[in-house]
């Protein structure tokens, strides 16, 4: 169901990640008035997100919502919002709604599944992954089916250990999602998605309106 779009290098990625977010940007504007977008971390996207920022879009239509957050105070430079504002989109006029990650794991999961209850399904969600196959903060051997859109995630194996994530449900309720797959780091995680492994991303990917752009190198045998 997945389809994958191999591009020659990062730098290719994220110009081809800024080329759809931008499309899919103008069709939900024409059709709805307004592009509801779900961010993810990662150098890739923000790059794609800084291709953005110098493009020419109806910003006041746009509403930025995030994958995941870590649950550390607001000016972390380590919080996927802060990201966001040193990407220069908060600069746009677009609105921002951040996960309160720093009131702690569960009351931000309780109070962020209210506030994109009434927005799904989102236009566009974007999505990174990591070199386990996790993406936002799903990750392996881990248990994150649920009806709530946003769950608490404690004991991640990456600092900080307790995060916030939009689950597996409110990932895939979307019109579009985008996965942007780069660096030597992710090439096992490729292989094994590929192979049929049951990876985080793979399991969140598998719907039809799911596009990978991937750097070709991660396609090659090393």
């Amino acid at each position: 169901m997945t389809t994958w779009r191999t591009l020659p290098d990062a730098e290719a990625v994220a110009r081809a990640a800024c080329e759809r977010i931008a499309e899919a940007a103008g069709r939900a504007i024409s059709q709805r008035g307004t592009f509801s977008l779900v961010l993810a971390g990662g150098t890739t996207p923000a790059r794609a997100y800084r291709l953005l920022r110098a493009s020419e879009q109806d910003w006041a239509a746009w509403s930025l919502y995030h994958g995941d957050e870590r649950c550390l105070p607001v000016e972390d430079e380590q919080r996927n919002s802060r990201m966001v504002e040193t990407s220069g989109l908060l600069a746009t006029g677009a609105r921002h709604y951040p996960i309160p990650a720093e009131r702690g794991a569960e009351q931000a999961a309780a109070d962020y599944s209210r506030t994109i209850a009434q927005v799904m399904p989102f236009d566009m969600v974007v999505l990174g992954v990591g070199e386990d196959g996790h993406t936002a903060s799903l990750f392996p051997g881990r248990a994150f089916a649920g009806e709530a859109a946003a769950i608490a995630v404690h004991e991640a194996p990456k600092p900080p250990p307790d995060r916030v994530s939009l689950s597996l449900a409110a990932l895939q309720a979307c019109r579009e999602m985008l996965v942007l797959v780069t660096g030597e780091g992710k090439r096992s995680a490729v292989t094994a998605w590929r192979s049929g492994e049951s990876l985080p991303i793979a399991r969140v990917a598998a719907v039809p309106q799911a596009t990978v752009l991937v750097e070709q190198a991660l396609l090659e045998e090393s």
